[in-house]
């Protein structure tokens, strides 16, 4: 598969018999790719962090729940649907926090279901439909580039966290892919970049990324931040979101919400950049997102190398929640949303459902 116009960097690929995942734990200083032929191979690549970022994560386990059928669907289907389901409960733990994993496999159950009662070839369809998740993820991220980019409100420098581009979507990106079309349209100044403890995506992919595209990069230490937006000088935070509460609680990379504070006290623009899919209508508010909290290792050690005593132990959450009242603006592929609540989420998906 060619990479899309416009597009330098993909994160994952589809064969046509196996998924093709940029092994995202080499990067910046090795390209390699890990080739999964089933379902079970997919989650681990999930779980294993070669592959990150909610919707990427969500475009993997579609592409999963398609080698799942393959694998499985040999005769009546209730001989084989329940080997499948269990296929599917695996990728589904895989990360628990980013909505888009559940999101995307809900959608191939039902595809499945329509083409057992049509009498169409199970894995026809779930490949078919797996390539349209991921087409439609790259489409509405174009979409939500073109939206942000018109709220900036003219050429200024943005701060953002973790990676939210091409590598964590299907391809363009959502913060990042604003920030994408920012530049092409002369907008961009610099882009600050957090490092992003304990994985570094900051640091190791979208300080590549903006390299890649030529676009200005300064990486700084998260603790930075607030005194960078002090500064003057920075007129928006933008980041990604692994999951969106009904009422406009935003799960994202830890650090997000101080960077939330940080941008209110200093009067700095805080942009939301998701997909419809990330938004999670049955989760009522953020205290109800599942935090997912990792190994202690991935925050005693930095590059496989201890940076702590031995003896000491870690808190290692790996998402925050920001409270919607310090979101300014939401983009979504659906239109923008200000000031997100509960009454102007439930518009907006509305709308959504409507246009569809």
């Amino acid at each position: 598969m060619e990479p899309r116009t416009g597009e330098r960097v993909r994160a994952l690929e589809w064969t046509g018999e196996a998924l093709r995942l940029l092994d995202q734990r080499r990067l910046p200083h090795e390209t390699g790719w890990v080739e999964a032929r089933s379902a079970a191979e997919v989650a681990a690549a999930i779980r294993d962090m070669v592959v990150r970022g909610a919707p990427a994560i969500g475009i993997a386990a579609a592409y999963g729940a398609a080698l799942a059928v393959r694998a499985h669907a040999a005769g009546p289907a209730a001989d084989w649907r329940p080997a499948f389901e269990a296929e599917l409960r695996t990728l589904e733990a895989a990360r628990p926090t980013a909505v888009n994993l559940a999101w995307a496999l809900a959608r191939m159950r039902r595809r499945l279901d329509a083409a057992l009662v049509a009498g169409e070839d199970p894995a026809a369809a779930l490949e078919t439909e797996a390539r349209a998740i991921h087409d439609e993820d790259v489409a509405a991220n174009r979409r939500m580039g073109a939206l942000g980019a018109a709220r900036l409100g003219g050429r200024c420098a943005v701060l953002t966290h973790c990676n939210t581009g091409a590598l964590a979507t299907g391809g363009w990106g959502t913060a990042l892919g604003v920030i994408r079309s920012a530049h092409a349209a002369g907008l961009i100044e610099r882009v600050y970049a957090d490092e992003t403890r304990p994985w570094l995506q900051g640091a190791r992919l979208t300080a590549w990324e903006l390299v890649q595209e030529g676009i200005p990069v300064s990486l700084l230490a998260d603790g930075a931040a607030a005194w960078l937006l002090r500064q003057g000088g920075v007129r928006w935070v933008i980041v990604g979101a692994d999951r969106i509460a009904a009422n406009g609680d935003v799960a994202n990379k830890i650090g997000t919400y101080a960077l939330a504070l940080a941008a209110r006290r200093h009067g700095v623009g805080f942009m939301v950049v998701a997909p419809v899919s990330t938004l999670d209508p049955a989760t009522p508010d953020g205290a109800a997102i599942p935090v997912e909290t990792r190994a202690a290792g991935e925050l005693l050690a930095c590059g496989g190398s201890p940076v702590a005593p031995a003896g000491a132990g870690a808190w290692n959450p790996v998402f925050d929640v920001t409270p919607a009242d310090l979101v300014d603006v939401l983009v979504t592929e659906a239109g923008v949303v200000e000031r997100p609540d509960r009454a102007r989420l439930a518009a907006l998906l509305r709308a959504a459902q409507a246009g569809e």
